[in-house]
């Protein structure tokens, strides 16, 4: 019995189709070349501890901010940040990093950049809501920066509440 092209073709990607559910099935990713999970996961591994000696508290965090050439980073929404942010801070969403993009806002690889994120203050849930404690802002824009070549990247460490830290703000929501 004879098939038709348009049968075996099918026949094939049906083979194939069944081929990847399987391999999804024992746990393998479907192939493709812009995703490396294993890749990140390296990555989150060999910074560990590079970051534990990236944070920062407080008064390092002031400090650093006012040395010349320093950056400080806020990648959270443009709708967030245009609320309230650090004073002086520039602004990137975290889902805008690509290499142009990031080398419009910190052309130097080498730049000092101090980043923030939502689980760093409290007592402004409108503008600094609080994300899952495994996936917070921070953790992702530390690595990612480090992903695109940024490795002078310190993070600010502590939980403080907005009215009462020595961390100046800027922004609409600021008095």
């Amino acid at each position: 019995m004879k098939r038709s092209m348009k049968t075996t073709c099918f026949s094939l990607a049906a083979a194939g189709l069944a081929l990847m559910v399987a391999g999804v099935a024992l746990g393998q990713e479907p192939p493709n070349p812009k995703i490396d999970y294993k890749g990140f996961q390296a990555l989150t591994k060999e910074l560990e501890p590079i970051r534990e000696q990236h944070r920062v508290s407080e008064d390092e965090f002031i400090r650093l901010a006012k040395e010349p050439g320093v950056l400080v980073l806020d990648a959270r929404t443009l709708d967030k940040y245009e609320q309230i942010h650090v004073k002086g801070a520039k602004h990137l969403a975290f889902t805008d990093f690509t290499d142009e993009a990031l080398a419009k806002v910190i052309p130097a690889k080498n730049t000092k950049i101090l980043i923030y994120c939502n689980n760093n203050f409290d007592g402004e849930p409108q503008n600094f809501r609080s994300k899952a404690v495994r996936v917070s802002l921070n953790v992702q824009t530390f690595i990612n920066l480090h992903a695109y070549g940024y490795t002078n990247v310190y993070e600010l460490g502590p939980l403080l509440d907005v009215k009462t830290t020595k961390i100046p703000f800027e922004g609409k929501s600021v008095k």
